[in-house]
């Protein structure tokens, strides 16, 4: 999907297909052909998030749950140190590869295929080694 957008891509919502008691817990799969190469959207970094290089970081919601609380998305930066506070979030690494420092905690070494849990609140040093973009969910 080299040079396209995300509106022409296979994404089955698993609430408009689901309905009962077990629509919140049913497992589903999401098929986003051209996750690697899709057109992002600027997402202004904080200046004083910025350790050192020049990183710039884009994005796109993918869905957003009804009462704000869910999100899914593709997020990417590039090259240089950061720092932020987390929100609870799951993401997959789809290139690129970063080094997370979790404040009091560990050292997160991250690459293509890589899945990784960020709790809310977490202090982290994000040092982005090659462009990396993930494929997330966030919950709060």
């Amino acid at each position: 999907m080299a040079g396209g957008s995300l509106t022409a891509m296979n994404v089955t919502d698993p609430d408009a297909r689901l309905a009962g008691p077990d629509a919140a817990t049913a497992s589903f799969v999401v098929n986003i052909p051209g996750v690697p190469d899709a057109e992002l959207e600027p997402e202004p970094l904080d200046p004083a998030q910025i350790v050192s290089g020049e990183p710039v970081v884009t994005g796109k919601v993918l869905w957003e749950s009804p009462d704000g609380r869910q999100v899914r998305g593709i997020w990417q930066i590039t090259p240089g140190v950061v720092t932020d506070t987390e929100a609870n979030e799951l993401f997959v690494v789809v290139s690129g590869r970063a080094t997370i420092e979790v404040e009091g905690g560990s050292v997160l070494q991250v690459g293509p295929g890589d899945a990784c849990v960020l709790r809310e609140g977490d202090r982290t040093r994000w040092t982005v080694h090659e462009t990396l973009r993930k494929a997330y969910h966030i919950s709060s």
